[in-house]
């Protein structure tokens, strides 16, 4: 599915949520910095890290995964 055609099923959602869930049911997901900062620091630091919460790293991380996020779909 393509996320025009996920972005198009969710508009016809009677509220906010069954729209954002929609969009997940269909692998479409919004992040933030602040979220996707939290998803870079579980995925690659994981268990064995020296830091207990995101550190700077993670959060520059979140920044360009964001950005080529961006490039990639043309908005960047």
């Amino acid at each position: 599915m393509t996320m025009q055609r996920a972005l198009d099923e969710a508009m016809h959602s009677e509220t906010a949520d069954s729209a954002m869930s929609t969009l997940i049911e269909r692998g479409v997901w919004m992040v933030d910095e602040d979220t996707m900062t939290q998803a870079i620091h579980k995925v690659y630091c994981g268990i064995m890290a020296d830091h207990a919460h995101p550190n700077e790293k993670d959060r520059d991380q979140a920044r360009q995964m964001i950005a080529a996020i961006g490039q990639s779909i043309g908005t960047g």
